[in-house]
């Protein structure tokens, strides 16, 4: 998980920042040495395009399909410039549905972090928040929580012993429940003593 606390996020900021964690990752994958097969490439990158309401134009020219990136519906992140960085990086860009928010496992995943990072602090400035943010992400990273995707209707139909914890609002799962610190309770009495 990658987080850079900033002051305000217009795309601008966020689509450099984006590509330098893209560039990062992609050049961290094993490379490619087959010679590229133009008509498979294309069917790969067209068959993520199936049964989707909305398409964007594929480039003429596309290298091997790398990444699969799920972000917001949002006009912004479909920006022509963006799209076609991506593409030519091998990242395929795939938007969650309009009013599908609980699809987005990124949002449990900023509660899980909100709670962890600022439960019981009481911070002073934006930039110590946003270290406590980044601290957070930080020992989540030594010790990830794995996701489980489990929609909600079937957690209706089925609790039981073994069932999967739901995370946040999302229809994200984990194997096992995640516990927040607890608070600590305020002592509102003085313990005295009695002398006789």
């Amino acid at each position: 998980m990658y987080i850079q606390p900033v002051s305000s996020c217009t795309n601008l900021v966020l689509h450099g920042w984006l590509k330098e964690r893209l560039s990062a990752i992609v050049a961290a994958l094993p490379v490619h040495v087959a010679p590229i097969d133009v008509a498979a490439t294309r069917a790969a990158w067209e068959s993520w395009q199936e049964g989707l309401t909305k398409r964007f134009t594929l480039p003429d020219e596309l290298p091997p399909l790398r990444v699969l990136l799920v972000w917001d519906n949002l006009a912004g992140h479909k920006n022509a410039e963006m799209v076609l960085w991506l593409c030519r990086h091998g990242i395929m860009p795939l938007y969650t549905p309009l009013a599908g928010s609980w699809l987005n496992m990124a949002e449990s995943i900023q509660r899980i972090l909100k709670r962890r990072a600022l439960d019981g602090q009481y911070p002073h400035s934006a930039a110590e928040i946003g270290d406590w943010f980044k601290q957070t992400a930080q020992a989540w990273n030594q010790h990830p929580t794995p996701f489980l995707w489990n929609g909600k209707r079937r957690q209706r139909r089925r609790k039981q012993l073994g069932d999967k914890h739901p995370i946040g609002g999302s229809a994200a799962h984990t194997q096992h429940p995640i516990f927040t610190r607890p608070r600590r309770r305020r002592k509102w009495h003085v313990p005295c003593q009695v002398t006789h």
